[in-house]
């Protein structure tokens, strides 16, 4: 068997793969050094420093580029000149794109981050020795404020993505290999934002990003609390949503929102114990709120305590007698009484004096909210049918009748 020639075939054929690669790679590789030069010749004219940036970024979208350390340390000095540029121009109170110098910052910390992550990689040695961290964390931390401030001023234009990836950033920072030596502790107000834009956007993932530590915010603490609960109620997150409502009421008794919507959930779920139980509690911290007596006397008749029901009912309109809701639900208490007394008793002339009564001391209580609450027409208007029904209030029952219809 000859395998010489074989042997020679084969070598001719690595020369060819060579040659080929060597036609390919060099032009290319002029192209690249055409260009590094054509922007280091545009960073030392002081000027067209967005044109270098282009040129080292058009550079990067070849692959083969991606992991180019000079490609990234020139974008990062060309970033570097056009955010110096525009905080002079700032300084010297000439006309800024704010906005376009606020992108700039977020961009400038992904490029220099970027560029970190390549320059720690370890030499041949296995050692980790960045040739560029210490001066570019020293020049970043410098500007790190302008993030938070960059999400604030997003945040007024109601930019609410950009507003929380400024403040993203902001806090990400901490997390970063680049920033190792400067230690950044928790930031429970860019968390707050955070939580804010999330709602806003409703985005539940990005809202609840930075929620452990948005709590730690107390200067805005109530706000939290109510943006979680309503992130947690659009989740159906029944236990998160209800522990929200729970802590910001317990903080915050004053504060409606919580009150209200934890008083209905118990409702809802029919847990009037609970409910009863949030209700005392903020009775304790203000006895005379009317909001607070009103979810009591609801609760009082919701749960078939008439006779307390009416007497908090009566307490209150004695205090101001335009109180429609109290005069509602005194009178749907006392029919609820009369109901009972026909349900469960022998029907004699005793008796039916006792239902007429109840039915009579209705009719006040049900009129008054007639004259005061006109508007609410499906409520006094079932009720008062009922009530002249049996009362036999003849030429009443036929108005209210007509009305229904």
């Amino acid at each position: 068997m000859f395998y010489g020639p074989l042997f020679h075939l084969n070598g001719m054929k690595r020369i060819v793969i060579l040659s080929l690669l060597l036609i390919i790679l060099v032009p290319c590789l002029n192209a690249q050094r055409k260009e590094i030069g054509q922007a280091r010749t545009f960073m030392k004219s002081g000027k067209n420093f967005d044109r270098a940036e282009k040129l080292m970024r058009d550079l990067l979208k070849d692959s083969a580029n991606q992991e180019n350390l000079k490609i990234h340390s020139i974008l990062c000095d060309a970033l570097r000149k056009q955010y110096e540029a525009g905080n002079m121009k700032m300084y010297l109170k000439q006309k800024v794109d704010t906005a376009q110098l606020f992108h700039l910052t977020r961009t400038m910390f992904t490029d220099f981050e970027t560029l970190d992550s390549l320059d720690a990689r370890p030499n041949k040695k296995g050692e980790v020795k960045p040739r560029y961290r210490d001066k570019n964390a020293q020049f970043l931390n410098t500007y790190r404020m302008n993030l938070f401030n960059g999400g604030v001023f997003f945040i007024r234009k109601q930019d609410y993505l950009t507003a929380y990836k400024m403040f993203d950033m902001y806090i990400d920072c901490a997390q970063q290999p680049l920033f190792t030596s400067y230690h950044y502790p928790d930031s429970p107000e860019a968390a707050y934002w955070t939580v804010f834009c999330g709602y806003k956007m409703q985005d539940a993932d990005l809202a609840l990003k930075y929620a452990d530590m948005a709590l730690e915010d107390t200067a805005h603490l109530e706000f939290t609390y109510e943006y979680l609960a309503e992130i947690y109620k659009k989740q159906d997150d029944r236990e998160r949503y209800v522990q929200a409502l729970r802590d910001g009421f317990f903080r915050y008794k004053d504060n409606k929102y919580f009150f209200t919507y934890l008083i209905d959930h118990y409702n809802a779920v029919q847990q009037s114990d609970s409910a009863m139980h949030i209700v005392d509690a903020a009775l304790e911290h203000d006895a005379n709120s009317e909001l607070f007596l009103f979810a009591k006397s609801n609760l009082l008749l919701n749960t078939g305590r008439y006779d307390e029901c009416i007497a908090l009912c009566d307490t209150m309109i004695a205090r101001n007698d335009s109180l429609a809701d109290f005069h509602y639900n005194a009178g749907v208490a006392y029919m609820n009484q009369a109901f009972i007394i026909q349900r469960d008793q022998k029907m004699n002339a005793k008796t039916r004096k006792k239902v007429s009564e109840k039915y009579n001391k209705a009719k006040n209580y049900i009129e008054r909210y007639r004259l005061l609450a006109p508007d609410q027409k499906d409520k006094w208007a079932a009720a008062l049918y009922n009530i002249y029904l049996q009362l036999n209030m003849g030429k009443q029952f036929e108005e209210i009748d007509k009305l229904l219809r």
